[in-house]
């Protein structure tokens, strides 16, 4: 071998060990900079300007969340949003940064749950953000720990995991505004009750003073379960909260119950109930009998009229409860006397004729 020969050898294999080193050291500086990097740059700056943001899972469920002129809206309910999540899902994506890198294999996605959502058995939730400038589509995946958890900028190869920890949800109801009505007991002075099924009454209190609700008529002969029986029924209105949210359609044939709920300042809500499955759904109207409730009636029907709501069934049993409820069991009758029977004596039996007179 020439000396030429060798020192090209030696050249080559001093280049080659060169640009490992180069290599190795480009990889761990890669790494070093990447932990605690945005896992989303731009979009803490962009969170305000966002105009949609989009949850979906493989398995068919989805949710789009709209910015309306009056806050934020779940597209399929048509109905409100709650704010406060929605900022808290925004803010969270902004600042999410990453902890570590993962895997890049495509085949390995799954057990982290960060593959894509375009198959039923996906089980992470792709979040897709809508800003004037571009969309930010990410794939949340599976919990690392309380403080972290799996994700994947969609479209890129590395997964990552990352902090704070996100838990989305793509089923619309997690996202609706809850609040309905909160009528305080301080303020009703009378509920009528006209149930499905059993007796209608009414409870009734004169004055805010009075502790308890007298309830008439009660049968003859019967006594309430005690004086606060029905006190319970004039808070049913209090802090009341929907599951679920509909276009009012009560089907015709529909067997409802209905309470009427009026305060000592002139408002009235009637609610009207009816039970579907294991669903209970309520409407709500509310009227003005004096000059002061009228804009309050008016807001409250603006905002709930037309609507049928999913309530928690143990609700639905406070504001629509029947008569039967508030009474003592009936007395037991009392058993009548077996009735005599009366004796029959038989003709006494003889062997002889009676003689001739």
């Amino acid at each position: 071998m020439t000396a030429r020969r060798v020192a090209l050898l030696l050249a080559g294999g001093l280049a080659l060990i060169a640009f490992a080193i180069w290599l190795s050291s480009h990889r761990h500086l890669e790494h070093a900079t990447l932990s605690g990097d945005l896992v989303l740059p731009g979009l803490e700056q962009s969170v305000n300007a966002v105009s949609e943001v989009d949850l979906r899972r493989g398995d068919g469920s989805h949710t789009s969340l709209k910015k309306a002129s009056h806050g934020w809206v779940v597209g399929e309910r048509d109905w409100a949003a709650d704010p406060g999540k929605v900022r808290k899902l925004l803010l969270d994506l902004g600042a999410l940064n990453v902890v570590e890198e993962k895997t890049r294999l495509p085949a390995n996605y799954p057990q982290l749950g960060v593959e894509d959502v375009s198959t039923p058995k996906a089980t992470g939730t792709q979040i897709d953000v809508v800003t004037p400038g571009r969309t930010f589509a990410l794939i949340v995946g599976k919990t690392s720990s309380g403080k972290s958890g799996y994700v994947r900028v969609a479209g890129t190869a590395p997964s990552l995991l990352a902090a704070p920890l996100l838990t989305p949800d793509a089923d619309p109801k997690t996202w609706l505004e809850r609040s309905l009505i909160d009528l305080p007991v301080t303020r009703v002075r009378q509920v009528e009750e006209k149930p499905a099924e059993g007796a209608a009454y009414s409870a009734t209190r004169d004055r805010k003073e009075q502790a308890d609700f007298t309830v008439a008529p009660v049968p003859k002969g019967r006594l309430l379960t005690h004086a606060g029986a029905a006190d319970a029924i004039a808070g049913a209105l209090g802090s009341l909260s929907l599951e679920d949210v509909q276009k009012a359609a009560t089907p015709a044939d529909a067997r409802l119950s209905r309470a009427l709920f009026r305060t000592f300042d002139g408002l009235e809500i009637e609610a009207a109930g009816r039970k579907d499955g294991a669903r209970a759904l309520i409407t709500l109207k509310a009227r003005a009998t004096a000059k002061e409730a009228e804009a309050e009636a008016q807001q409250l029907n603006t905002r709930l009229g037309g609507w049928e709501f999913e309530i928690p069934d143990y609700k639905y049993g406070a504001i629509f409860r029947t008569l039967e409820e508030l009474l003592q069991p009936a007395p037991a009758k009392p058993e009548k006397p077996a009735a005599k029977k009366a004796a029959v004596k038989a003709p006494a039996a003889s062997g002889t004729e009676p003689a001739p007179k």
